[in-house]
């Protein structure tokens, strides 16, 4: 973006965030009081944390999200959540606890830092499991049943994560 046009950043950015208040909020004139503030807040972070530098300065990830990305992530998301409760309660409630903790490693492919984030925050959506640790690119995942291989999931999950942002080396997510 050029410098001259660098004040529509944080209106683009409100904007962004506004629409997904409105999403997870409903069309509540009054979930406005909170999320207006809360919103000029995340904006503010926003622009703080990524920086306002001219374009060349910048580094080569892109966190600008993919609209087709988005359209496979966010069924996903409301998937594997629904999943992921569904499993850890079944598991509570049953007379014998059906788990077997412990950790399992897994390979991450991601170069975005962003899409890392969002990998990571994400594992958790899968059943039993949450993201404990990260060494380079090797994450330690807690698993409740840790005699099920994790592989072919988290695999799924970071291909869904990665067409959900322009990812700089796509090639290395296409092998299942």
């Amino acid at each position: 973006m050029s410098r001259h046009l660098a004040w529509l950043r944080p209106i683009r950015i409100f904007l962004t965030l506004a629409v997904l208040w409105l999403v997870i909020a409903g069309p509540e004139l009054s979930s406005w009081i909170i999320g207006v503030p809360a919103l000029l807040f995340a904006t503010w972070s926003t622009m703080t944390l990524t920086g306002d530098r001219h374009a060349a300065d910048r580094t080569p990830y892109r966190s600008r999200l993919r609209l087709g990305g988005l359209l496979r992530f966010l069924p996903f998301f409301a998937i594997e959540s629904v999943r992921g409760g569904l499993d850890v309660a079944s598991r509570v409630m049953r007379p014998r606890l059906r788990i077997d903790p412990g950790f399992q490693s897994y390979q991450m492919h991601l170069s975005n830092p962003i899409a890392r984030v969002v990998f990571l925050d994400s594992i958790s959506l899968l059943p039993g499991t949450l993201s404990a640790d990260l060494v380079n690119d090797q994450i330690e995942v807690h698993a409740l049943d840790a005699s099920h291989d994790l592989s072919p999931s988290l695999q799924r999950l970071e291909r869904v994560v990665a067409q959900l942002f322009v990812e700089a080396e796509p090639g290395k997510l296409t092998a299942s």
